[in-house]
């Protein structure tokens, strides 16, 4: 990994609001990063519309990274304005259960609501806060007819960490997240995505503005360069 070394004299905080789908992978790369150059990296995570909205609000921030689609939204409103975006890459959404558990077959819609259905308890990351995939099941159990059974059961998660945090300490039966976050969290936890229906991918891309210091970019070359898609891939 090639990084311009930097003295520590001249060493700079970099601020990074990320979605909670690229934490795993995004540290290993501030904490090589960080080693290198003398820099720190703070990095802060939630829901891709949380995580826009604290970006936008906070001054100090130089890196960004949600959906394509919001931040195609932001350059369209003038938010994000006179910047750069790069793809980072894609996911789909999917169900985990707690390893050594019982893994439901939700190969097609039917056999998905009935998963649903027989399941004592459900998390899900709360659509309130801006979660992708929270939003789209809410659509899905609207579509299917079983909003008000699920929601009886179902926990709102922060986001997506928190959502597979109750998964893998046993406190619910599914959760409802990025298959990112999933695999980041416990592969053996993976369900699977939903049928393809229902099939949600969803693109992640970083932003930054075209002012942002030397140290930034270096970053969000590292995260999209060579050694930042073979971390996140």
């Amino acid at each position: 990994v090639a990084v311009a070394f930097t003295s520590s004299a001249s060493a700079e905080e970099i601020t990074i609001y990320a979605a909670a789908g690229v934490k795993a992978p995004l540290l290993r790369l501030a904490a090589e990063y960080e080693k290198a150059t003398g820099h720190t990296i703070r990095a802060v995570f939630d829901t891709a519309g949380a995580t826009n909205k604290a970006f936008l609000a906070d001054p100090q921030a130089a890196l960004l990274i949600t959906t394509q689609a919001l931040i195609a939204e932001g350059d369209k409103n003038g938010r994000l304005k006179n910047g750069v975006t790069s793809r980072v890459g894609d996911t789909v959404a999917g169900l985990a259960a707690p390893p050594g558990s019982p893994k439901p077959d939700i190969s097609d819609t039917q056999k998905l609501k009935a998963a649903l259905l027989s399941v004592r308890r459900i998390a899900f990351s709360d659509p309130a806060r801006g979660a992708t995939v929270g939003t789209h099941f809410m659509k899905i159990i609207e579509s299917l007819g079983i909003k008000d059974e699920v929601l009886k059961k179902a926990t709102l998660a922060p986001d997506g960490v928190e959502t597979m945090r109750l998964v893998l300490e046993g406190k619910v039966d599914l959760g409802v997240t990025q298959i990112s976050e999933i695999v980041q969290a416990n592969r053996a936890a993976l369900v699977g995505p939903f049928p393809q229906e229902f099939d949600l991918s969803t693109t992640y891309s970083l932003w930054h503005g075209a002012g942002a210091s030397s140290a930034a970019r270096a970053f969000a070359a590292l995260l999209t360069g060579p050694a930042g898609r073979a971390a996140l891939a």
